[in-house]
């Protein structure tokens, strides 16, 4: 499923806290934000994509969750944070190359072709991965474990890159062809911008098969490179992406503009993004992998970055003047996404209060972060409580209707829009550090439901207000209007 990701060390933001975060762009999924209490995992979980059967013996902990509304195709559970404060979000569809690819197959669903065979199950995807690991993982680096255990038991059928923070750490892993993978910690210091392409550009293998303190690879992965002569480096520079990735001409339309776009808001005075002499366009394939960015990243900034159009570039579909390069480029804040979560552990709040979850339904040009706790037995139902049908009485319809609405009066909606994003993230904001305070001060941590319910409630007054005037401007400027004193 084409996505972004943005991953923020502990070091690299503003409160010390770790970061990561992902539009899920799937093809307007109708998207809700729940909690899955240990009494609801499954104790056998089948995928409905690959018809994949998996017991799941160990005991689960609570964990919040994005699924589908309609489960035709699968839950896609997409991201969440767990119990015990470890967040994940699954997946980040990546590339890989043929050479790849022929030396460890994919594992797709076969059906049997005669009443003689039997239907052969595909591997684990983004479908399942979520609910086969986040209820059970502890820690960023026992996500790493768990899901490579299930890659190297069953296989995937996808190339995917997956992202683990708890309140110290965060890891990214991706998979290479059917059953290999690697996985590196990320440096607290650094922010790592992920368009739909394998992304690892440095890796260290005497680590990987040492101490293990920053890297981890599947247990073959040097004799695999070598029988299968992927090695495409010179000089003894070790490049994952030139190995295991991809450099197609589509790659510069669909994926390497969006690196370029968020490295240049991370780095605007450390690199150069623009003019003669750049040293990253919008087609570079060495774009990097991580960046240490000029000042220290908030919530804010990965909200601005996940929503980009390519605003203040002549790439920008909205833009007035058409200089021939408008739209050109595969926009991040993309029309078609479900859901975009920013999963943030704080370590300085107490353990019943360290994971916040920053929901943002919709296209994210157009929609605002609300925060809510995930240490909770419920979401409120402005959240958790969607259907098919659109409806001004939950986050999920009422953020659609005003990126639909707005895109067609871009110019005249784009300041509603802005208050709008601004109104939502400052009462979010305030409302998270009254309870933070007065929960801390009572030693009660039993106000986190209360605190999400007030939050929504905001939310939806301010979804709401803006809705009206959106709909008033898209109103003014239908193609039917006619004013010869006629009103």
């Amino acid at each position: 499923m084409p996505c972004t990701t943005v991953l923020v060390g502990r070091k690299a933001s503003n409160d010390g806290s770790t970061m990561i975060a992902r539009t899920d762009d799937g093809h307007y999924d109708v998207k809700k934000l729940i909690v899955v209490n240990p009494k609801d995992q499954p104790k056998k979980y089948k995928s409905v994509g690959a018809h994949l059967e998996i017991e799941l013996t160990e005991k689960p902990m609570r964990y919040t969750s994005c699924p589908n509304v309609d489960l035709k195709d699968g839950l896609w559970a997409a991201t969440g944070i767990n119990e015990a404060n470890v967040g994940m979000t699954a997946t980040e569809t990546i590339t890989s190359n043929p050479r790849v690819l022929a030396a460890d197959p994919m594992v797709k669903y076969r059906k049997a072709k005669t009443r003689k065979e039997k239907d052969v199950p595909g591997g684990v995807g983004e479908e399942d991965f979520l609910v086969l690991v986040l209820p059970y993982i502890r820690s960023a680096r026992e996500g790493v474990l768990r899901l490579a255990r299930l890659l190297e038991t069953y296989g995937t059928y996808e190339s995917n890159g997956i992202a683990f923070n708890d309140d110290h750490e965060i890891w990214w892993m991706e998979t290479i062809g059917g059953h290999h993978w690697m996985a590196r910690r990320v440096p607290d210091d650094c922010v790592v911008i992920a368009p739909n392409q394998f992304g690892l550009d440095s890796f260290d293998l005497d680590d990987a098969f040492g101490k293990q303190e920053a890297h981890l690879c599947s247990a073959d992965l040097k004799e695999f490179i070598r029988n299968n002569h992927l090695d495409l480096n010179q000089g003894g520079r070790f490049n994952p992406r030139d190995i295991f990735g991809s450099r197609l001409d589509s790659d510069h339309i669909y994926n390497t503009p969006r690196g370029w776009f968020m490295g240049r808001y991370l780095t605007p005075e450390s690199h150069r993004w623009d003019g003669n002499g750049a040293e990253f366009t919008p087609e570079s394939d060495n774009i990097p992998w991580c960046l240490k960015p000029d000042r220290k990243v908030a919530v804010e900034d990965v909200k601005y970055m996940l929503s980009s159009h390519f605003q203040g570039t002549p790439y920008d579909p909205y833009n007035s003047r058409d200089t021939g390069c408008r739209g050109m480029y595969r926009s991040i804040g993309i029309n078609r996404t479900g859901v975009t979560a920013i999963c943030q552990i704080r370590p300085d709040q107490p353990d019943a209060l360290k994971a916040v979850e920053w929901i943002c339904f919709g296209s994210m040009a157009f929609g605002a972060m609300l925060p809510v706790y995930t240490a909770v037995s419920k979401m409120p139902a402005y959240l958790a409580k969607v259907t098919l049908d659109t409806s001004t009485e939950t986050y999920y319809w009422g953020s659609r209707l005003i990126g639909a609405l707005a895109d067609a009066c871009y110019a005249d909606a784009v300041q509603e829009i802005e208050r709008y994003e601004l109104a939502v993230a400052t009462e979010g904001r305030r409302l998270v550090r009254e309870y933070d305070e007065k929960m801390a001060a009572k030693k009660d941590f039993s106000l986190t439901e209360e605190a999400n319910e007030k939050l929504c409630a905001m939310a939806k007054e301010k979804t709401i207000a803006t809705l009206n005037k959106v709909l008033q401007l898209a109103s003014e400027k239908m193609k039917n209007g006619f004013n010869m004193e006629d009103h």
